[in-house]
């Protein structure tokens, strides 16, 4: 006789868990930048892109993603990040946010995608997001300790809120 038996996680291991932080981490310009990986449905290559005539300047455009027209937002554009020469090349990516947050096919053009990593919650500085026009689009600063040229310095990157910078678009979000 086959007996199942639910292990259930201890107090202490949800209690570790419920203090991960998921996220997908992109490059835009010169910066290192992240959004909430249950956020995004899928990061694909950046293919050909159909500019929209009268629409806003962070809309980039659409595409036609396996048979879905798909709606690209210029994430540069939106946060006024400025251009940079290599942002053209072949790493540019698309992320395909999760149609749970969005009304309709979204995807945002990034210049490359460059992991999906876990932070403690200890690991995010909430101190200096309350700058700027958009409230509440920056979540925290990400910090992951790494060593650069002997010493012990923090690589950061900007956490966004992605449902908030989307909420205000006129592209039906």
């Amino acid at each position: 006789m086959n007996v199942v038996r639910t292990v259930r996680p201890s107090q202490e291991e949800r209690a570790k868990t419920a203090h991960v932080i998921q996220v997908v981490e992109f490059i835009l310009g010169t910066g290192r930048f992240a959004i909430d990986l249950f956020d995004v449905k899928e990061v694909v290559e950046c293919t050909s892109i159909t500019r929209l005539p009268s629409a806003p300047s962070f809309v980039k455009g659409i595409i036609d993603l396996r048979g879905e027209i798909t709606t690209l937002i210029d994430l540069k554009q939106r946060l006024s990040i400025d251009e940079t020469k290599d942002s053209e090349g072949d790493t540019r990516r698309i992320i395909v946010l999760d149609e749970a947050i969005t009304r309709s096919k979204t995807g945002i053009l990034v210049d490359d995608v460059s992991s999906v990593s876990t932070f403690e919650s200890d690991a995010v500085d909430h101190t200096s997001v309350s700058f700027g026009g958009d409230e509440g689009a920056i979540l925290g600063i990400l910090k992951r300790p790494r060593k650069e040229k002997g010493r012990d310095e923090n690589e950061l990157i900007i956490w966004l809120n992605i449902r908030e910078l989307l909420r205000h678009l006129e592209i039906g979000l």
